[in-house]
């Protein structure tokens, strides 16, 4: 699957000496969200500006969980900058604006320094920093008090985008972006972070390390695509959190080094192969194996075509041949062929533990796997606002 945002751009070294600074994300705030926001806004491709308002950004004093996040592409951005003979940029101790540049060139970090207003410019954000400098932004992530952007929007409060428990009863976990891990269940849905009315413009909660990832990539999206962040599309967003390993689902039994993440997200997002949720933790099980009525109606709500292959097999087991049969009716696929790939495939390329049997009714892994691989659920079809698939 093609990247969403395709590449670094490498450009010239920055320092700043005009009264305005440009640039197409800026975030605000000095915690863990504005953070994650603002690494993850400039990995997926767009300029942008980190203005802390506490202290300065120092990796040394993220939470040790969080810091493989940073550690993991600082390392390949450090590399990829020894290959390219650019002078690196001076800092100017005359300047309040204290730049500092990273590696790729995208990511200028404001450390400290408090601003005075926000407001609207264009369809765009002016953020005053004192009487004659400010930074104009295409979309502005505030991960920081909201006071100054409420007495903007001439309303009386705003509620910061907010995660909510995982539930099958309605389809709207379909839309996540991010799983909130510190809240067990939770997940955070794109629509949760767009505010009614307000275009170009994301409020997160200061200590959400997961949410700042989740606005980072949407902020990038609409500047990126320049377009509106009410059009974000979000399956391009939720490939651009997956591409950097970041979970769509909390299943709490599938770590990020198992060797079927990336299937079992894309699955497990579509609901065909749910979770169980028990004591606030959601487990995918996936070794148990899979039934014929957990999988019936979320298939057949995804492929008009399932109907038909369902009504002629009736309450059969869901082994290796059976599934072939379901996913090359469905997906117009050559049955033997499609036995021939999945030999070769089985252990070397999925690294299944098991042996390549048509009789062998498939784990919820092995079947996540072949679905994925075959009928494409995540990447193929789109689903709406509330989750409802769109066919």
């Amino acid at each position: 699957m093609k990247r969403l945002f395709f590449v670094f751009a490498f450009i010239i070294p920055l320092v700043i000496h005009a009264q305005t600074l440009k640039t197409d994300v800026l975030v605000i705030g000095s915690g863990d969200a504005a953070y994650t926001a603002s690494f993850q806004s400039f990995k997926s491709g767009v300029k942008t500006t980190l203005l802390t308002q506490k202290e300065k950004l120092d990796l040394n004093k993220i939470a040790p969980g969080h810091k493989i996040f940073y550690q993991g592409f600082l390392k390949r951005e450090n590399e990829n900058a020894n290959s390219v003979n650019t002078a690196k940029p001076k800092p100017d101790k005359k300047n309040p604006l204290k730049v500092t540049v990273d590696s790729t060139l995208l990511l200028n970090v404001i450390n400290n320094v408090p601003y005075t207003e926000i407001k609207r410019s264009g369809n765009g954000w002016e953020v005053k920093l004192s009487k004659d400098k400010s930074i104009k932004a295409r979309i502005l992530v505030l991960a920081d008090n909201p006071e100054k952007l409420i007495a903007a929007l001439k309303i009386t409060s705003l509620n910061p985008a907010s995660s909510r428990p995982l539930n099958y009863t309605e389809n709207i976990y379909r839309t996540t972006v991010a799983s909130v891990a510190s809240a067990g269940t939770h997940f955070l849905s794109l629509y949760s972070l767009l505010i009614p009315d307000q275009e170009n413009l994301l409020y997160i909660a200061a200590d959400q390390f997961e949410t700042g990832t989740a606005a980072g990539a949407t902020a990038a999206y609409a500047a990126f695509f320049d377009t509106k962040t009410s059009l974000s599309n979000l399956k391009r967003i939720q490939g651009e959190l997956l591409s950097y390993k970041h979970a769509l689902m909390p299943f709490d039994d599938i770590k990020m080094a198992d060797s079927n993440w990336l299937a079992i997200q894309k699955v497990g997002i579509t609901g065909i192969i749910k979770a169980e949720i028990k004591q606030n933790k959601a487990y995918f099980n996936p070794e148990k194996e899979v039934t014929y009525d957990e999988i019936k109606q979320p298939i057949k709500d995804y492929y008009y075509k399932a109907q038909i292959w369902f009504d002629d097999h009736q309450h059969i087991p869901v082994n290796l041949e059976n599934t072939i049969s379901l996913v090359c009716y469905v997906g117009n696929k050559s049955i033997e062929a499609t036995k021939s790939e999945l030999q070769k495939k089985w252990n070397k390329n999925y690294k299944f533990a098991s042996a390549y049997d048509l009789k062998k009714v498939l784990t919820r892994r092995e079947f996540s796997v072949i679905i994925n691989e075959y009928l494409k659920p995540f990447d193929d079809v789109n689903v709406d606002k509330t989750g409802r698939v769109i066919r």
